[in-house]
């Protein structure tokens, strides 16, 4: 079975890896598609530590190959959606509809891959970068048949960061104001989840100028290369700032730019000890700074209103993928990705 596998050091294409049989309560997956996400970058740059060897993947898509015992919404044939949260389903958290905030969702990774003798660990309770690929039930989410796997994986997790802050946790009304800083695959999201929410004035910040046609089809009314440009489009500041980046300067300029009541959502993700700052004196006018776990979502339910939206013609995915490689081709879609030359690379299988 072929797997992508981080040793720590190096990132290989492996040929001769293994996966267990799904145990009671677990689904095992036949992977077709698996989109490369920035979260995946970062375990190989080290911003994300995490325990090696790992077969790498955690946004994908696929066929249901076997159940195990007591699970009874899929079955061997249906096409699913992943989601990175393995939560339990019983604690306080998840009994709220809070399931991002399961403690045994987060910090456990298993092992469920095998290379000859030595066991491998999984990422993000999912590795997708895999031909197959062993989770909790509760992560698999059925789909129609008719939304393609390719443009499917991507819900997993750039869709429902990107569009469950928008919904889930900031809230956006119709008629506010965002300002999305960044855009990215998660950027890309927020600003189709702030159109379908009915913002009035939707700015997207990148640096880079060939960005904006991307921006402007998924909902950005304004495009700007600097943040600087903001306050000229809304003098008074913006409803909702979302920060998609992960650098501290970003975070402080998306609070500098909140209006009365208005609240940053931070997205990006710096290095674990990484500290921002900002002015106290400016928070007295309401203001908020949310952090956002994997937008706030409730997969089952978030993943199927997706799928449904993007079956109305309301949800963009297709426009999301900006290519496709097969698993092979590992090297070249990550440097794709991190060159800034894909909305999202999406492996293949």
């Amino acid at each position: 079975m072929r797997g992508v596998v981080f040793d720590g050091e190096q990132v290989r294409v492996l040929d001769d890896l293994a996966v267990r049989d799904p145990g009671p309560g677990e689904v095992r997956v036949a992977i077709s598609a698996a989109g490369l996400c920035h979260s995946d970058l970062s375990v190989l740059n080290g911003t994300i530590p995490f325990p090696v060897p790992v077969v790498l993947g955690h946004e994908g898509a696929g066929v249901v190959e076997a159940v195990g015992e007591g699970v009874t919404h899929v079955s061997p044939g249906d096409h699913v959606a992943l989601s990175t949260l393995a939560n339990c389903g019983t604690c306080a958290e998840c009994d709220r509809g809070r399931p991002t905030m399961c403690r045994k969702a987060i910090g456990r990774p298993g092992r469920p891959f095998t290379r000859g003798e030595d066991s491998l660990y999984q990422f993000a309770s999912n590795s997708a970068f895999a031909e197959r690929t062993v989770v909790k039930a509760v992560q698999a989410v059925r789909i129609p048949k008719d939304v393609p796997l390719s443009s499917a994986a991507l819900i997993g997790c750039a869709v429902l960061t990107g569009v469950g802050a928008v919904f889930n946790r900031a809230r956006v009304e119709r008629g506010d104001s965002v300002v999305v800083i960044g855009t990215g695959g998660i950027g890309l999201n927020v600003l189709q989840g702030a159109r379908l929410a009915g913002a009035l004035r939707i700015v997207a910040v990148d640096n880079n100028p060939a960005k904006e046609t991307v921006a402007r089809q998924f909902g950005a009314t304004d495009f700007l290369t600097s943040t600087e440009g903001v306050k000229d489009l809304l003098p008074t500041g913006a409803d909702h700032t979302f920060e998609c980046v992960g650098r501290i300067e970003l975070i402080r300029r998306a609070i500098d730019l909140l209006d009365r009541e208005g609240q940053a959502i931070l997205l990006g993700v710096p290095p674990a000890t990484a500290e921002a700052s900002f002015l106290v004196s400016s928070m007295y006018l309401d203001k908020s700074i949310l952090g956002c776990r994997y937008g706030s979502s409730r997969p089952q339910h978030d993943i199927a209103l997706y799928a449904e939206l993007y079956r109305r013609g309301e949800l963009l995915l297709d426009e999301l993928v900006t290519a496709t490689y097969p698993v092979e081709d590992f090297e070249k879609a990550r440097a794709d990705a991190e060159a800034g030359r894909v909305a999202r690379a999406v492996l293949t299988f």
